[in-house]
C-alpha cells in the first residue's frame, strides 16, 4: 500500500490544471463510472450498485451546478449508502435534501441487476438515510442556500460502488477481500487525485476514519491539508449525541472553519 501512495502523490504533483472547471470534474467522474464497471466482485457481494451509471444524469447535474471554482475545502466520504447516493447519485444523498435544497431533479434511472429488498425508487424513495439527513441537515443550517456552502466547499466520496449481500446487507469498501480490494483502490486513488488537483483545495476533510485514511495515502506529499470529522451514521454511538455541534466544533479546532 505504501508503494501505491506514492504512486499517486506523484501523480498528484504532476498534473495540477491551472483553473478548476466542472466540466473537468464531470469528465473525471465518467472516467471512474467506466473503469470501476470493468471490475467484479465475489460473494458475499451478490449486487453492485453503480449510481454513476443509472444515476448519471443526476450525479453530471450536481457536478455541473455546484462543482465549478476552486474550493477550500473538499469533504470526503466512503461509499454510497443503499438510501443515499444509491438513490439520488449524490454524496452522502438523503433524498429530501438532495430534492428540496440541492435542488437535484434529473431523471434516475435502475441498476442492471437489483436486490428485491433495496430497489431504487430515486427521488422517489421513502425512506431517509440519516447520515444525509444529519450531514446536509448542517450545512443546510449553517449557509442556508447551497450555493452559499459550495462557494467554497465541495463533496466527493472515495468508491463510487454500493455493495449488496444475499441479504440485502450493506457490505463497506473496507470489507471486501484485498484481490477485489487491490483494483478498486488503483482506480479510486486515481480519481481522488483528480479531483483535488481540479479543486486545489487548502483542506481535504475527510468524514470518518476509513476517508482519512486513503486520503492521507493518496496525497501524502500534496499541498493540502487533511482534516477529519465525525462520520454522522447512526451505527456510531458519539454520532448520536450532537453530531452537528461536534463536526462543528472540529471543524473550528482544526482551522478549516474560523
Amino acid at each position: 500500500m505504501q508503494t501505491l501512495a506514492k504512486r499517486w502523490c506523484w501523480g498528484y504533483n504532476a498534473v495540477v490544471p491551472k483553473r478548476a472547471e466542472a466540466t473537468q470534474l464531470i469528465a473525471a467522474a465518467a472516467e471512474l463510472r467506466d473503469a470501476v464497471n470493468r471490475l467484479s466482485f465475489l460473494p458475499p457481494v451478490e449486487f453492485v450498485y453503480n449510481p454513476l451509471d443509472y444515476a448519471w444524469a443526476a450525479h453530471e447535474q450536481f457536478l455541473g451546478r455546484y462543482g465549478g471554482g476552486a474550493k477550500r475545502a473538499v469533504f470526503l466520504g466512503m461509499n454510497p449508502g443503499p438510501f443515499g447516493m444509491a438513490q439520488v447519485g449524490v454524496p452522502f444523498g438523503e433524498v429530501a435534501a438532495v430534492r428540496d435544497w440541492l435542488r437535484i431533479d434529473a431523471p434516475i434511472g435502475k441498476p442492471p441487476s437489483e436486490h428485491p429488498k433495496r430497489p431504487v425508487l430515486g427521488l422517489d424513495c421513502p425512506r431517509s438515510e440519516v447520515s444525509g439527513r444529519r450531514f446536509w441537515g448542517f450545512f443546510a443550517e449553517k449557509f442556508g442556500q447551497p450555493e452559499a456552502y459550495f462557494a467554497d466547499h465541495f463533496v466527493v466520496n472515495y468508491c463510487p460502488l454500493a455493495f449488496l449481500e444475499d441479504t440485502g446487507r450493506n457490505r463497506t469498501p473496507d470489507k471486501l477481500p484485498a484481490a477485489e480490494t487491490r483494483p478498486l483502490e488503483v482506480i479510486c486513488n486515481e480519481h481522488l487525485a483528480k479531483v483535488v488537483a481540479i479543486l486545489q483545495p487548502e483542506w481535504l476533510v475527510a468524514v470518518g476514519g476509513f476517508a482519512e485514511k486513503k486520503a492521507s495515502e493518496v496525497l501524502c506529499q500534496a499541498d493540502v491539508k487533511i482534516g477529519r470529522i465525525l462520520h454522522p451514521s447512526p451505527a456510531s454511538p458519539a454520532a448520536n449525541r450532537g453530531w452537528p455541534e461536534q463536526a462543528e466544533k472540529q471543524l473550528k479546532e482544526q482551522g478549516i472553519w474560523k
